[in-house]
């Protein structure tokens, strides 16, 4: 199948055609997140134009928020203050006359995880995207567990000391002290201690995220991705180091743990659940 696929965040909108694993050809332009409703919409129908071929079999969008996937209508998208309930997949089919399959951003992500990625062939896998915020999504028997509103699995919404794993495990945590992930990557890249430092409570952080992942769903695998994800090798260690207070240390000798080194596997994801 050909289909176009959409990852839509509240900076960015990306869409793409793809193929399998493949992408053909993709857009990226900033998110009119500040806009009404409508503006949104017609900036995502912009785009579908200029990449709509005749041989495109279906839309697959990824959307950071709760969805009806049956009836596709997406609620309280985070960080689009207009979008709080939009009948996205009703617009986009009266417009374009394709089917339009809708789910949660990470969700797109683990489906495409788990069929052409790091997850591919484990029966179990939780998958969590480090970016903006936190997303967490579970694939169970190797089949996406969507819950009844595609909220499963969503950890980084979870009381954490004295606000939420979201806080702690996201670019919120390196904006709390005064900078931004990107920065924080960069300066420990040139060894300056102070953002070493960082980036190992960063990982005590996710070592914490990571044990309450077993706890409640004892995986065969767990697999990062979005923009943090990229710099696992700055808190990995400190993450395991975390890790070694966990009590039930047969399970962590069984379970892998790895960041997705595959570029845009959400926008691959968003496409692939067109064919579920």
């Amino acid at each position: 199948m050909k289909n176009i696929a959409i990852d839509l965040g509240g900076t960015s909108v990306r869409v793409a055609v793809v193929e399998g694993s493949q992408i053909l050809n993709i857009i990226s332009e900033p998110c009119k997140s500040n806009g009404s409703d409508v503006e949104v919409i017609e900036h995502i129908s912009s785009l579908l134009s200029q990449l709509m071929q005749d041989d495109i079999d279906a839309i697959g969008i990824g959307v950071p928020a709760v969805v009806d996937v049956e009836k596709g209508i997406v609620y309280d998208v985070v960080a689009i203050p207009s979008w709080k309930e939009v009948h996205l997949k009703y617009i986009l089919e009266e417009r374009f006359r394709l089917p339009v399959y809708i789910n949660n951003d990470c969700n797109c992500f683990a489906v495409g995880v788990s069929k052409y990625g790091e997850a591919k062939g484990y029966e179990s896998a939780v998958c969590v995207t480090l970016g903006t915020g936190v997303g967490g999504s579970l694939v169970i028997n190797e089949i996406l567990y969507n819950g009844h509103n595609t909220g499963a699995g969503e950890i980084g919404s979870i009381p954490y000391l004295d606000k939420d794993y979201e806080y702690y495990c996201s670019s919120r945590f390196f904006l709390g002290k005064g900078t931004t992930g990107k920065e924080a990557s960069i300066r420990a890249s040139n060894k300056e201690q102070k953002f070493i430092d960082l980036w190992n409570e960063f990982g005590g952080h996710i070592g914490k995220l990571v044990a309450l992942i077993v706890f409640a769903y004892d995986p065969q695998i767990i697999v990062f991705g979005g923009s943090i994800a990229k710099t696992f090798d700055f808190f990995k260690d400190s993450m395991y180091e975390q890790l070694k207070s966990f009590p039930y240390q047969k399970s962590l000798s069984r379970l892998k743990i790895i960041s997705s080194e595959i570029e845009n596997m959400g926008i691959i994801g968003a496409s692939a659940i067109c064919e579920q």
